[in-house]
């Protein structure tokens, strides 16, 4: 009985320690968009009100989505939604308008529109600095307008080498880091002297569309399509110390800080997730399917969830892939 009981228990072993580990982030809902039609673009959330809003780029609208009863409404009158951002101490919701080159800022109450920043071109990513309140916007061929929160006046211009795509500020300093593609480069500025301060090369990478910035450990992750991989530069110096393999068509990179996780969201279909060892070795933890065209989503470490937008397809509407973070 000694040898059988000592049988069992390597048994048992062995099979503990080849069972496939738990995957980095369980699918926990699906919210259906069943209005929205064409490319999905960017997302922001209210958190303290359970919404996600939703840039529908390819029908021109914004959704609004309860996440508590998965219920939603539709805000019309765009024109090429693309960057949005909610204002948490104004209450309001900033969209910017491709086409139409303005932003505009609703009431989050009512929705109604409360202001419009007109004569930006091209407007894309938006960011809230939350202390200085101010809203930035990548526009045109090569700016960051910085706008008011409150009046929604223009304050002038931050000049960049050619269209920023992701930008993000620092928060514990000055800085904000641009992707500049046509430049193939990081550009980093100061957001006081609206200077640009130093340049960042991708060894080689082309197609940096989205960032992540992990401020605490001093580190900036960039997502590049070709190849697609993910860059990562010490902040302190520039230096790129790093890169990961990742899937193809990444367009929203997300950094939670709480786990040392990137969630990489890849338009090939699916989500990479990249940990951070010790100094600076970086691994892919593991991949969630979602997809073919889910490029965009969104991070809320407040609910432990990210976000996946999949535009329609033949066999399914548009819909938020709701995943957990273990």
């Amino acid at each position: 009985m000694h040898a059988l009981r000592m049988v069992a228990a390597v048994a048992f072993a062995l099979f503990a320690t080849s069972s496939p580990a738990a995957p980095p982030l369980e699918l926990v809902d699906t919210i259906n968009l069943p209005s929205v039609k064409g490319r999905i673009d960017h997302l922001d959330a209210d958190p303290a009100n359970h919404r996600i809003f939703v840039a529908a780029l390819g029908d021109d609208t914004v959704q609004v989505v309860d996440t508590r009863d998965r219920a939603h409404g539709t805000l019309r009158g765009f024109a090429k939604p693309q960057g949005i951002a909610y204002l948490p101490q104004q209450n309001r919701l900033a969209v910017a308008n491709g086409t139409a080159g303005r932003v505009d800022f609703f009431d989050g109450k009512d929705f109604a529109v409360v202001a419009r920043a007109e004569g930006i071109a091209d407007a894309d990513n938006v960011r809230y600095d939350t202390a200085a309140k101010k809203v930035y916007v990548g526009y045109a061929n090569g700016a960051l307008r910085v706008i008011d929160a409150a009046s929604a006046a223009a304050e002038g211009d931050i000049p960049l080498p050619g269209h920023p795509e992701a930008f993000e500020l620092e928060r514990n300093g000055t800085r904000i880091f641009v992707n500049v593609p046509t430049a193939r480069s990081i550009v980093v500025v100061d957001r006081q002297t609206r200077a640009r301060v130093a340049t960042w090369e991708l060894g080689g990478a082309v197609g940096n569309f989205p960032m992540a910035l992990d401020e605490p450990g001093r580190r900036l992750l960039v997502g590049t399509r070709s190849p697609a991989t993910v860059v990562v530069h010490d902040i302190d110096t520039g230096k790129l110390v790093a890169r990961v393999p990742i899937g193809g068509d990444t367009d929203d990179l997300f950094f939670d800080a709480a786990r040392g996780r990137a969630y990489v969201i890849c338009g090939e279909g699916r989500v990479d997730v990249v940990r951070r060892e010790a100094g600076d070795q970086y691994s892919l933890e593991g991949s969630v399917e979602t997809e073919p065209g889910a490029r965009t989503g969104l991070f809320v470490p407040q609910q432990r969830r990210l976000y996946v937008a999949a535009p329609a397809s033949r066999s399914a509407p548009a819909r938020l892939l709701v995943f957990r973070v273990p």
